[in-house]
């Protein structure tokens, strides 16, 4: 197949706090041949609160980004999953509104036809390479790995919106795992809610839910938690207060399936406050 290219949206969680998912991000991409161009002067899309503060400015903020993509002839492919779900309800809203659309596109300041698309890197990965594809440069398979896939919120809600799996029991993350060796589980709360960016302000609510979480992850037999946002993982890596689950960025693991060098793979693992290592080592999958 030809060689897959987007343009790609990191966001400000991956340029900041969650540098160590950017990065693998990155690698796995270049391991299985896809080419993420980082798109030109992008700005913040607004995620997670844009939307509570102003209608039209949360459109405008990621229609930019989307017209800056449009321009260059490219999809755009985005990891977090914040950022997905404003850019794809930024599609959602302005296909079905004109006068809107024609609006946001004075605000911007550039033409918009919206005419990209928007997918996550997991959708790219899963459907578009395929897991055929992916097996076939699997040079060290996860077994015995046995992780909870956690989709949480944004991925999957609303789902006329953003249309990325079934939205009570989604199986593109899990059936990724399975394509690099590891063993996702049965479990309860894959798309329950981790309190997004409550993190900060109402502690006492994220506490509860990723203990929550965590608990179920633990009673369906997991050793770990891999999730696709940097806001859920800065809640269930940072405000568990009753368990220690490692939690990990799909990506990161990936990217040790596919080959990449340790001393990639060690700096990220060491961002983490309750360190996937352990569970890696435990399995002999990493030194």
């Amino acid at each position: 197949m030809g060689k897959i290219k987007y343009g790609y949206y990191p966001g400000c969680s991956l340029e900041s706090t969650a540098a160590e998912y950017n990065h693998s991000v990155h690698a796995t991409a270049k391991l299985l041949d896809v080419d993420l161009l980082e798109l030109e002067d992008w700005n913040c899309c607004g995620a997670s609160s844009g939307h509570c503060t102003n209608y039209e400015l949360s459109l405008a903020l990621p229609a930019r980004n989307l017209a800056i993509a449009e321009k260059a002839g490219l999809d755009i492919a985005v990891a977090c999953a914040a950022c997905y779900l404003r850019f794809k309800q930024t599609h959602f809203d302005l296909a079905r509104n004109d006068d809107l659309r024609q609006k946001v596109e004075k605000i911007i300041g550039m033409p918009f036809n919206n005419k990209t698309e928007t997918r996550h890197l997991i959708e790219i990965f899963a459907r578009e390479l395929g897991t055929e594809e992916i097996t076939k440069k699997v040079k060290k398979p996860l077994a015995g790995l046995k992780l909870a896939a956690y989709y949480g919120c944004y991925l999957v809600r609303p789902p006329e919106v953003t249309e990325f799996d079934n939205a009570e029991s989604p199986m593109l993350l899990d059936n990724l795992m399975s394509t690099i060796g590891a063993e996702p589980v049965e479990w309860t709360h894959k798309v329950e809610c981790c309190g997004g960016s409550l993190l900060l302000g109402r502690t006492d609510i994220v506490k509860k839910l990723v203990d929550d979480i965590c608990q179920a992850s633990i009673d369906a037999g997991a050793v770990g938690i891999v999730t696709a946002c940097p806001l859920c993982m800065a809640n269930l890596d940072t405000r568990q207060t009753k368990t220690k689950v490692p939690v990990i960025h799909f990506s990161e693991l990936m990217a040790i399936a596919l080959g990449a060098e340790p001393k990639e793979y060690n700096k990220w693992l060491k961002k983490h406050i309750n360190s996937p290592a352990t569970i890696l080592k435990a399995k002999g999958l990493i030194g």
